[in-house]
């Protein structure tokens, strides 16, 4: 069997064996149906509402969980290994560095997006039970754009993983990027945005850039990725109002996000394969 495809088998049996993978499936599919029962709470309603709004929170609800999971898996996959003693124990097989670095991110990207599948698959598997009249092939495609984009979102953030566990040399400092690593990405780029757009005025210039500076977060091109194939329905006001005269091509997000899963990814095997252990 191919050493690559032998350590992905075994990060992903442990991540199953570890309860983590079936935790994060019940997870995504409860907060899910949380948020499509109890979404318009605030109007006095309870109850599935819009399909399209649904779809909307979960992917405000995906950004965010998202890669927060995706930096919990794996921050530990070479750093915890050397923490352990394993990890010369491993490289005397017959396995190069950079097998290790790819079987490791293969196998817990893998258990990422079967739990990303299976929740949220689940919980919208559910909603559409309940509601014959959306049961469209529109929105079929819509669900498995969400989850396509979302395990690509999730490969991001395992890579960016990869890459702090391969330079650091403790589990704890690990442990410490990778959360600001999630606040960067997640919370502080986009305040950088909210208040370059304050300060500016919204500016013609400062509204010309502003859809290609989202470009450079994988969170945002997931949003993009679901949100604007939303429209009227996306419920982000700020985003769809100031990417509204911007046509972004599918292909070029969803390439986008994979070259924002591949980078770190590479940057790993790189860095590993010079690293003396």
């Amino acid at each position: 069997m191919n050493p690559i495809l032998t350590v992905a088998a075994k990060e992903f049996r442990d991540d199953f064996r570890n309860r983590w993978t079936i935790a994060l499936t019940i997870l995504f599919a409860l907060l899910a149906l949380g948020i499509a029962w109890f979404g318009s709470a605030a109007a006095g309603r309870v109850g599935f509402t819009s399909f399209d709004a649904t779809l909307a929170s979960l992917t405000t609800l995906g950004a965010f969980v998202i890669p927060l999971i995706g930096l919990l898996i794996a921050y530990g996959s070479i750093v915890g290994e050397r923490d352990d003693g394993t990890l010369l124990l491993m490289l005397s097989y017959p396995l190069s560095r950079g097998q290790l670095v790819a079987g490791k991110f293969l196998g817990h990207c893998s258990a990422l997006a079967a739990a990303t599948l299976a929740g949220f698959g689940l919980a919208v598997a559910i909603m559409q039970w309940m509601q014959p009249p959306e049961q469209t092939m529109q929105a079929w495609l819509q669900i498995g754009r969400f989850i396509l984009s979302a395990s690509l979102l999730g490969a991001c953030f395992v890579g960016l993983a990869c890459l702090i566990s391969v330079q650091t040399t403790d589990k704890s400092r690990a442990a410490g990027l990778a959360l600001v690593g999630w606040l960067v990405s997640v919370v502080l780029f986009d305040l950088a945005l909210l208040a370059l757009l304050v300060v500016s005025g919204g500016n013609p210039l400062e509204r010309a850039v502003y859809p290609y500076l989202l470009l450079f977060n994988p969170v945002d091109v997931f949003r993009l990725v679901n949100l604007t194939a939303l429209g009227d329905g996306a419920g982000n006001d700020l985003l769809t109002g100031m990417t509204a005269h911007h046509v972004y091509p599918p292909a070029l997000l969803y390439a986008l996000l994979l070259g924002w899963a591949v980078a770190p990814f590479a940057w790993a095997m790189l860095a590993f394969r010079r690293k003396e252990i």
